[in-house]
């Protein structure tokens, strides 16, 4: 009989027994069942807009997903484009609607639920496992044939529901969508319930007294889907199998098992998942069920957080890609640093320092007394061999070290990428290395261009007068000299001490004009070599910015747009108040519906 039954009910819902326009509307008619409208039938469907807070993070994860694409590995990004995808088809299609999916195992009356929420045997249940092998969906208005051709449902398996009742009325927009069991042995089936999970507005997980803590569903779906909550329904079905202490029990430690896997339940006014317990084959429960289904379709909130849901699961898969720890970055300490580093390969301070001795060397060279330059340059004969000044001096080969350059781009590279995300971390390394590469060329061509401070230094405008009182302090020295040779061959009349006078004066005044001239070209020495130093440093410090510091800095300014546009992917959505049914309250109430139907 029960088969029979079956038969006939297939029957009545087989597409290929009913003819088409008129001849099939006055078939419907007597058969009572409406089927789903015909791609020409349905009215002209028009997709609906997302609201400001949803359009702006869909944005911004676009931006953020063009701005990563060179920097991020795709298979990270992966996940991010098929949600813009998603919610760029579901914008499309009617917004009217809400697709709803019921989900659940083997033998959790997952098809006699959908059947009692039609209000008629549309899919089809029994002992026989799978019972459902492909998906039924089941719309109680029209419009929805777009939203059923994105989930692949065959035109043979779209139903309507018996018309009439208030009921009816109340789900207007509703397409419910009976999947194949999640724990099918069959590959196919486990694969088109994953498929379709992807794409519906809501979903509806039916489990049983038996299977309510499979691992397989928590661990493969519900933890996985915590962040979808305010889209989730979780019914206990088959109550009916249970007393009333036993149902109580069984419905806390499902949401016991529900708060460990993370999904934030929907009770107290709270948005989140909603629990309920019914019995699909007593009726107990489905008025409520239907209740807070409706409530829900007509909301037509759904789609949207649908969406957001799926954007917090993205950011959240992205997050380590974008969230630096601290607060990563070049400052200022870090660009001295690396500007002194430069200097000192580039030899900026011994350049100096070599500017200010041969200033100094120069200026008591050309003031100092003939004596003494001959004694130094003795001393120079002596030591070297030679009369080169040059090679009192020693040179390196190169003009700048590459191992100190190297180092330097090293150690700027390192704190410019500390703290950052690994992707932005090897960009920053890698845009450093390219600035490295020829920068220990550049310097050497800078330092050429920019010619040796040491090799022609200035004089000074006193440099003249000095020179010549040292030279009158010499000829002072050979004037007395001559003086007394005169008196000593007899050719000047004898007089001892104005000769000894003018010699004295010489010989005095030559080591003090030296001694002035020393101190005071100090000063100007100093100052000369600073002033060398100080070009050498700012050219080397320009180049080391051009090449390094600022493709170091774009790859940061790159970073923290990302950045920002991250924290607007993650956003603070506002969580719309969620419709509550499952909560201890709905508890009770369900527990006095169980007592008042058992005591009729």
């Amino acid at each position: 009989m029960v088969d029979d039954d079956r038969e006939r009910g297939r029957e009545r819902w087989d597409d290929g027994l009913i003819a088409r326009r008129a001849g099939e509307r006055a078939a419907v008619a007597e058969e009572g069942l409406p089927r789903e409208p015909q791609e020409e039938d349905a009215p002209p469907l028009v997709g609906g807009s997302y609201g400001r807070p949803l359009r702006s993070r869909l944005d911004a994860l676009h931006e953020l997903v063009g701005l990563s694409r060179t920097r991020v590995e795709s298979e990270a990004l992966a996940e991010a484009g098929r949600v813009l995808d998603e919610a760029a088809a579901r914008q499309r299609l009617s917004s009217r609607h809400t697709v709803v999916a019921l989900a659940g195992a083997t033998g959790s009356g997952k098809s006699t639920l959908f059947n009692a929420l039609a209000g008629v045997p549309v899919s089809e249940t029994g002992l026989r496992r799978p019972t459902t092998s492909a998906p039924i969906a089941l719309s109680w208005s029209e419009g929805a044939a777009g939203l059923l051709d994105r989930l692949s449902v065959p035109s043979r398996l779209r139903r309507r529901p018996l018309a009439g009742g208030a009921a009816d009325t109340e789900l207007q927009g509703l397409v419910l969508v009976d999947l194949p069991d999640h724990d099918s042995a069959v590959t196919a089936h486990r694969d088109q319930v994953d498929r379709v999970l992807g794409l519906v507005d809501a979903v509806i997980w039916v489990v049983d007294p038996e299977k309510y803590a499979d691992a397989a569903l928590h661990e493969r779906y519900l933890r996985p889907f915590a962040g979808h909550a305010e889209v989730t329904f979780v019914v206990l079905n088959q109550i009916d199998r249970l007393g009333n202490e036993a149902a109580d029990l069984v419905l806390d430690d499902l949401r016991r098992l529900l708060d460990e896997d993370g999904v934030a339940l929907g009770e107290h006014g709270e948005p989140g998942a909603t629990v309920l317990a019914v019995s699909a084959l007593t009726g107990e429960g489905i008025p409520e069920l239907r209740e807070l289904i409706a409530r829900f379709v007509q909301e037509r909130t759904a789609p949207e957080r649908r969406l957001a849901a799926d954007v917090d699961a993205a950011a959240a898969r992205l997050r380590q890609a974008y969230v630096a720890d601290g607060r990563p970055g070049l400052d200022e300490r870090a660009r001295d640093a690396f500007t002194d580093r430069l200097a000192v390969a580039v030899g900026a301070q011994a350049a100096g320092e070599a500017a200010e001795r041969v200033w100094r060397r120069g200026a008591i060279r050309a003031c100092g007394t003939p004596w003494l330059r001959l004694y130094r340059w003795y001393e120079r004969l002596r030591a070297h061999g030679s009369t080169d000044p040059h090679l009192a001096t020693p040179v390196e080969d190169e003009l700048t070290a590459r191992q100190r350059v190297e180092q330097a781009v090293r150690i700027v590279a390192d704190e410019a990428s500390r703290g950052l995300p690994a992707p932005w971390a090897q960009a920053v390394r890698e845009a450093a290395e390219r600035g490295a590469e020829g920068l220990p060329e550049a310097l050497d061509e800078l330092a050429v261009s920019l010619g040796d401070p040491a090799a022609r230094p200035p004089r000074p405008a006193w440099w003249p007068a000095a020179v010549l009182a040292q030279a009158v302090m010499t000829l002072l020295q050979i004037f007395g000299a001559l003086w007394l040779v005169g008196q000593i061959v007899g050719f000047v009349q004898p007089g001892l001490l104005p000769p000894v006078l003018v010699m004295l004066g010489g010989i005095i005044g030559g080591p003090l004009v030296e001694w002035a001239c020393e101190g005071a070209v100090k000063g100007p020495a100093r100052r000369y070599g600073q002033e060398a130093e100080r070009r050498l440093r700012e050219a080397a410090a320009a180049c080391g910015r051009a090449r390094v510091l600022d493709p170091v800095a774009a790859e940061l300014m790159r970073y923290r747009e990302v950045r920002e546009q991250y924290a607007t992917v993650v956003g603070t959505r506002p969580s719309a108040a969620r419709i509550v049914g499952g909560g201890r309250a709905g508890t009770s109430r369900l527990g006095a519906t169980r007592t008042g139907a058992r005591g009729r």
